[in-house]
């Protein structure tokens, strides 16, 4: 006796954030064509650097915005029971690849100039920096709220948060060039760009991952959610219990409940659905009740 437990179509954290998606999209496409204009015009590593960060910024804020109209979409489709909704994710682990490829690079590139770092004309990096500086807060407020209830939209945050600090770093190192003609502020600043990004990325890379391998919410007891299952009046046993991750924000349960004989099943039912809403905010949740008889068939199972 199968019953699943939801309300219709599911609205993504990412969708309700699709407005401010596109705006950061066109603010950051127009800035990171002028930092990397200016940058390799000035030879500034500390520019070109942030420069290299917004297009990661533009790339996966585009992946996020794609991987939400994919999914918005894929849910007019039959056969696509689960929508699209993994491309968020697929979307965030993208992210943080071309953030650790960018971060790398920039720090192996800033070792080498220490060696003979270049000239850099302090004014031009100071301007176009400010620049940065204004298009990234915007960017970073615009997606702020939105980051701490979808993955998708917090590997474009962080990205932003990222380019945030390396425009603070920029716009230090213009100053610095400026102000005392040093040479080593732009691969000082470079390396610290660098380091600052890879921990957030780690970070991202590894709750995206928790997601596609579907691991159970880390917020969530597996074990404690099963025994209170199990102490529900009228449920003799639970088993195959399955709790993942579809999306950020969608998180779904599946469970084999064996009921007493001639026990209610449509009231352990509503309690067991009950249970798993109000206390462990899974809204979406397939529960098999099973007799003794269909239960003993479930523990023959090799997988």
């Amino acid at each position: 006796m199968g019953h699943g437990h939801g309300h219709g179509q599911p609205t993504s954290a990412s969708e309700r954030y699709l407005g401010r998606l596109a705006i950061t999209f066109a603010v950051t496409t127009a800035f990171m064509v002028a930092e990397l204009v200016v940058g390799f015009a000035t030879s500034s590593l500390a520019l070109i650097s942030d420069g290299a960060h917004m297009v990661t910024d533009v790339v996966g804020v585009g992946l996020a915005l794609a991987a939400i109209l994919a999914a918005r979409r894929a849910r007019q489709h039959a056969g696509r029971t689960f929508g699209l909704y993994r491309a968020e994710v697929l979307a965030a682990l993208a992210n943080a690849v071309l953030l650790f490829g960018v971060a790398g690079y920039v720090i192996v590139e800033a070792v080498g100039r220490f060696q003979d770092p270049p000239a850099v004309p302090g004014l031009p990096v100071l301007l176009v920096a400010v620049g940065g500086l204004v298009a990234n807060t915007c960017a970073f407020l615009l997606l702020r709220e939105g980051a701490k209830e979808s993955l998708n939209l917090r590997g474009a945050y962080l990205e932003v948060l990222a380019d945030l600090v390396g425009s603070v770093g920029v716009l230090v190192s213009g100053l610095v060039t400026l102000l005392f003609g040093w040479r080593y502020a732009d691969p000082v600043m470079g390396v610290a760009i660098g380091l600052f990004v890879l921990p957030r990325t780690w970070t991202l890379a590894r709750r995206s991952l928790r997601i596609l391998f579907q691991h159970a919410p880390e917020r969530l007891d597996v074990e404690q959610l099963t025994t209170g299952l199990r102490s529900l009046a009228g449920v003799r046993e639970v088993h195959d219990v399955h709790v993942w991750t579809l999306t950020s924000g969608m998180e779904v349960a599946s469970a084999h409940v064996a009921v007493e004989p001639g026990g209610d099943q449509a009231g352990i039912l509503a309690a067991a659905q009950r249970l798993l809403a109000e206390e462990y905010q899974i809204e979406h949740a397939t529960l098999q009740l099973e007799t003794e008889r269909a239960a003993d068939g479930c523990r023959e199972l090799r997988w």
